[in-house]
C-alpha cells in the first residue's frame, strides 16, 4: 500500500503563519479566485515570471471550455501601496542570493480580512522557475482551498436548513448547501436539489449504495454507478432522454475529506438525446457505520457562460458533508496537498 504526501511544510518548503499589521481593521478587496502578484517587472517578463504566470493561468480541469484557474494581476514592489495590500489573495516573489533553496511561507489576514499572502522565495531566477514549476499543483490547491474555505464560512452562516434536514432524514448525514438550491426531488437512496434557474443552474445530488471492496473506488465503477443513478432519477423533458457521464472527459483522484479517504471525480455530464450538458464534481466516501458508499456531487448548467466560479461555489459544499459518526471540520487544510492511500477494507 502506497501513500503519497506533499506537505508545504516538508523538505521543499516551509510555511510560516503570521497575523499582524492592519489585520482586523479592513475588509479585503477583490473577487473570488483573483490574485495579485508582487514582482519586479523584469523578473515577471523573464522565464521565472512566465513560469509563475503559466501556473496561475493554467486551465481549471473538468470544464467544457478553457477557463483559467485564477484571474491574475501584477504590480511592482514600489507600487505595492496601501490599496493593493488589501487584495484578498497576494503572491510575493522574493528572490535573493541569501536563500539556499526554493521555499514558501504564508501569512494570514496581515492587512485585511479575509486575506492570504503567499511568499515564494528562491536564491535566483533559475531556482525560482524550477521550484514554481515543480510545485504547480501545490500553489493552485493552496489558493483554491482558501477560496473554498471562505465559501464554507459563508455556508455555515447561511445555508438551506430544509435541504440539510432532508439529507439527514434520508442518509443520516449533514451538509451545507447554498440556500438558493430550494427545488428538490427524492428517489431510492437518492436526493437532488437545484436552483432551477435555467441559464445558470446549480445542482446538488447525493446517493448511496453498498460498499463491497477497494475496487469500488475506480473510475470505471464510479461512472457505472453514476450513470445508473442519473438515468433512473434525472430524466430529460421527453422520453428516452436522460443524464449520462462523458467517461473520456472524466478524471478521478484520491483526496482527504475530514482526514479520511475520498475519491474525487470531475468531468462532464450530458443529456443523452438532447444538447444539454456541463461540468460536475463529486466525492465518493465510505460510510463505515452503515457499510455503504455515499456519493455527493454538484453540477451546473450554464450554456454559453463561464462556469468556473459557478461550479466552485457549490463544490465547497462537498467538503461540509459529515457522514454518521464523523466530526465535521469547518475548514479544508491549507498547508498540505495529500493524496490518500488506496483503501483496503
Amino acid at each position: 500500500m502506497k501513500k503519497y504526501f506533499f506537505y508545504l511544510s516538508m523538505a521543499l518548503m516551509a510555511f510560516v503563519f503570521a497575523s499582524c499589521g492592519m489585520g482586523g481593521n479592513h475588509t479585503s478587496s477583490g473577487r473570488p479566485y483573483e490574485l495579485l502578484v508582487v514582482v519586479d517587472p523584469g523578473v515577471w517578463e523573464r522565464a521565472a515570471g512566465r513560469a509563475l504566470h503559466d501556473v496561475l493561468d493554467s486551465e481549471m480541469p473538468g470544464l467544457p471550455q478553457p477557463e483559467s484557474s485564477f484571474r491574475i494581476m501584477y504590480t511592482s514592489s514600489k507600487d505595492y501601496n496601501s490599496t493593493l495590500k488589501l487584495v484578498r489573495n497576494i503572491i510575493i516573489v522574493d528572490i535573493k542570493d541569501t536563500f539556499t533553496k526554493g521555499s514558501f511561507k504564508f501569512a494570514k489576514d496581515v492587512y485585511a480580512s479575509p486575506q492570504l499572502i503567499l511568499t515564494i522565495q528562491a536564491p535566483n531566477e533559475e531556482e525560482f522557475e524550477k521550484f514554481v514549476t515543480e510545485n504547480k499543483q501545490v500553489i493552485i490547491d493552496f489558493f483554491t482551498r482558501a477560496e473554498m474555505n471562505r465559501q464554507i464560512i459563508s455556508l455555515e452562516k447561511k445555508h438551506n436548513n430544509y435541504i440539510s434536514a432532508r439529507v439527514d432524514s434520508l442518509f443520516g448525514a449533514d451538509i451545507w448547501i447554498p440556500s438558493e438550491l430550494a427545488n428538490y426531488k427524492t428517489g431510492k437512496d437518492f436526493f437532488w436539489a437545484s436552483t432551477n434557474k435555467g441559464a445558470a443552474d446549480q445542482n446538488f445530488v447525493i446517493y448511496s449504495y453498498p460498499y463491497t471492496d477497494k475496487d469500488t473506488f475506480t473510475k470505471e465503477y464510479f461512472v457505472h454507478k453514476r450513470d445508473s443513478f442519473m438515468k433512473a432519477n434525472i430524466p430529460g423533458f421527453k422520453e428516452g432522454v436522460y443524464m449520462s457521464t462523458d467517461s473520456l472527459r472524466t478524471s478521478v483522484r484520491p483526496i482527504r475529506v475530514h482526514d479520511k479517504y475520498a475519491l474525487e471525480a470531475r468531468g462532464l455530464w450530458r443529456m443523452e438525446g438532447d444538447f444539454m450538458g456541463g461540468p460536475f464534481v463529486s466525492h465518493s466516501r465510505v460510510d463505515e457505520k452503515n457499510h455503504r458508499v455515499v456519493v455527493a456531487e454538484v453540477f451546473v448548467y450554464s450554456p454559453e457562460k463561464m462556469k468556473r466560479n459557478l461550479l466552485r461555489q457549490v463544490e465547497a459544499s462537498l467538503y461540509t458533508l459529515k457522514l454518521p459518526g464523523e466530526v465535521k471540520e469547518s475548514q479544508i487544510p491549507l498547508g498540505e496537498t495529500r493524496e490518500a492511500e488506496k483503501t483496503k477494507k
